[in-house]
């Protein structure tokens, strides 16, 4: 993932994001600033070596980085039946975080005629708050002010902790903690403003399948810091539900993508509620579902482990030519709810924002309007 002052991209799934960092504003405000997330698309099927990753962060969003992977697989073309995107409301016990780039685009622009449509089918769903930075100082504050607020509207806040040691595999989105050891005190700080009321927690995404760079020896570490990480938050909010990486249906097959699951602790009814999937990227739904089902399979771990999948952008299915930043042609997918009717499908969510470039019709990890009006229409 690449720095920008607080940008930042990931070469493994997702780009543009909402994030609340520390602006300087005080640690009790939980602000979207400018971010991002990993490339929507697959890591080459043999590693690419990675530069020493740098100390700074944001949160992902993909642009050109002399560390990012020269080559990638093009995502193979959707083979399942297109799934139309619901067009009505979203859930009404998932939260709506009331400050947002999309929103302040909204309010700053009442006579701009694509307001409405934007407004209605991207600012008024509920989406994820990120939290890309490590500021041990201020994150309790920040993720309390989210999950208040959540608690307070009756809604289901959805938060992301995005800060584990040589995120990304020291590309574009690199960044995080300095250690583990520090990692695991900034997520025993994360797990502090959770409060008590029902919150999803996607845990660090890409950390799990985007670990093919790592040692044996890095890679267990980091393994055995997320499965700590897990039972910290859980521990620390009861009702929290947290969800593990699982990549995406273009990447690793569900048979090796859970068996790095498990070594994560993502069986473990102690430190998670199932996994995640298609974090901004543009695979169709019936794909996703498909490939969770068959990870959840091959994990094991109790019955009651279920998935959430990442709708935002996925209603026209992955582009056939592999195009990734901001790829013409493509709409929202289902609405972020709670209520799928899927087996084993806790949710549909909107974990990348809508509207957020890539990098390629705006700058990465900024709302981009014509951008957002071309998914909404």
């Amino acid at each position: 993932m690449v720095a920008l002052a607080s940008v930042v991209v990931a070469a493994g799934t997702v780009t543009g994001v909402l994030s609340a960092l520390d602006d300087g504003r005080g640690g009790d405000e939980a602000r979207p600033d400018v971010s991002g997330t990993p490339f929507p698309q697959p890591l080459p099927y043999l590693p690419t070596p990675s530069s020493s990753p740098s100390a700074t962060s944001g949160s992902p969003s993909p642009s050109a980085s002399a560390s990012a992977p020269k080559t990638r697989p093009s995502p193979t073309p959707s083979k399942s039946a297109a799934t139309k995107p619901r067009t009505g409301p979203a859930s009404v016990r998932l939260y709506r975080h009331g400050d947002s780039q999309v929103l302040d685009w909204v309010r700053a622009n009442p006579d701009d005629p694509r307001r409405p449509l934007i407004e209605s089918r991207i600012a008024d769903r509920p989406a994820a708050v990120w939290f890309a930075d490590y500021t041990p100082s201020t994150i309790t504050a920040r993720v309390r002010a989210v999950t208040s607020a959540g608690a307070a509207k009756g809604g289901v806040p959805v938060v992301v902790p995005y800060a584990v040691p040589d995120r990304d595999c020291g590309g574009a989105s690199q960044g995080g903690a300095p250690d583990l050891s520090a990692y695991d005190g900034w997520i025993g700080k994360f797990a502090a403003g959770l409060g008590s009321r029902e919150v999803v927690v996607i845990l660090e995404p890409d950390a799990i399948a985007q670990s093919d760079c790592l040692s044996e020896g890095e890679r267990t570490a980091r393994f055995d810091a997320l499965a700590r990480a897990g039972r910290v938050l859980k521990a620390a909010n009861p009702q929290a539900r947290v969800y593990f990486d699982a990549g995406h249906s273009d990447w690793n097959a569900p048979r090796k993508q859970a068996g790095l699951l498990r070594r994560a602790g993502a069986a473990s009814a102690a430190s998670s509620d199932g996994i995640f999937s298609n974090v901004s990227n543009f695979n169709r739904t019936g794909d996703e579902v498909a490939y969770v089902r068959r990870t959840l399979a091959a994990l094991g771990g109790p019955a009651s482990l279920g998935a959430v999948i990442d709708t935002s952008r996925n209603g026209k299915g992955a582009p056939a030519d592999g195009e990734w930043c901001d790829p013409a042609g493509r709409k929202l997918g289902q609405a972020p709810t709670l209520s799928t009717g899927e087996a084993r499908i806790d949710a549909y969510l909107w974990v990348k924002l809508p509207g957020e470039s890539d990098g390629c019709r705006g700058r990465p990890g900024t709302f981009t309007p014509d951008y957002a009006y071309d998914l909404a229409r």
